[in-house]
């Protein structure tokens, strides 16, 4: 029997007003250490979402002072997307996967005849993996993306932030002058030091946290249950024979959803 998306979905909403400041929502995703809340109004309906990536591109990417000055002053509701992509309840686990491909988002709002009754995202996806499941492609080196985001350890965290908004990437690799994986530095790094008067004093080797590998033969499912016990997205791919080398890929959390909505997953 499949699964549905009521086996895994998150019930129940964490919401904020739509006149929540940017400073107030980065202060409730840090709290709740989730990646995006849903915007409602003062009667509990939905009405967009707003993401750690959306407060990212609104700090870092702000041209000069005035341009920020205006980014501070948004309101949740001003930033967020909207409309609010759907699933229902009883739809196949697959069908959540398959609109987060292709839409490229990471949560969806899951809802019962029509009413909101909790969101889906990539990690509770990830987690189905870690009960047993297998893919048609085994390992980390099917699905891995071979291209990696990375800075060296002295690159100033303004920088860094700049880069992963523009290309798209919600992490960094920080890497010493040879090339030696130290750390990862994500958007969730980024929040703790969103606004703060000396974050342009800071360089990533300051706020990145230690970088979990894992080799291009381990399982999807392996990957999976370390990425669930480690509570990260992302795993770096290294070269058993030379773990102190670049890296050869990074496997994120989207990456599986990728190969589970792919047609002819043992998921579609």
């Amino acid at each position: 029997m499949s699964k549905l998306v009521r086996d895994y979905m998150h019930p129940g909403l964490i919401t904020c007003k739509p006149e929540a400041t940017l400073g107030q929502v980065a202060v409730m995703l840090n709290q709740h250490h989730v990646h995006g809340l849903i915007v409602a109004d003062r009667d509990g309906r939905p009405l967009g979402i707003i993401t750690d990536f959306d407060l990212l591109a609104g700090e870092w990417l702000s041209a000069d002072r005035q341009s920020l000055d205006v980014m501070r002053r948004m309101t949740a509701g001003e930033l967020m997307s909207t409309p609010i992509d759907t699933v229902e309840a009883d739809a196949p686990v697959g069908e959540a996967a398959r609109i987060m491909r292709t839409k490229v988002i990471r949560r969806v709002l899951v809802t019962e005849k029509g009413k909101p009754v909790g969101v889906i995202s990539v990690s509770d996806i990830v987690a189905s993996i870690g009960e047993g499941y297998q893919l048609n492609r085994q390992t980390v080196g099917d699905v891995m993306s071979d291209a990696i985001l990375v800075c060296r350890d002295k690159t100033p965290v303004e920088n860094a932030a700049r880069a992963m908004t523009s290309a798209g990437w919600r992490s960094v690799l920080v890497v010493n002058p040879t090339g030696k994986p130290l750390g990862v530095v994500s958007g969730l790094d980024l929040l703790d030091y969103c606004g703060q008067e000396n974050c342009d004093e800071l360089t990533v080797s300051e706020i990145m946290h230690p970088a979990l590998t894992i080799t291009m033969s381990a399982t999807i499912q392996e990957a999976a249950e370390l990425m669930i016990a480690q509570h990260h997205h992302r795993l770096i791919v290294i070269d058993p024979d030379h773990p102190d080398e670049v890296p050869v890929g990074i496997i994120s959390s989207f990456d599986i959803v990728a190969e589970m909505a792919r047609p002819g997953s043992v998921w579609q």
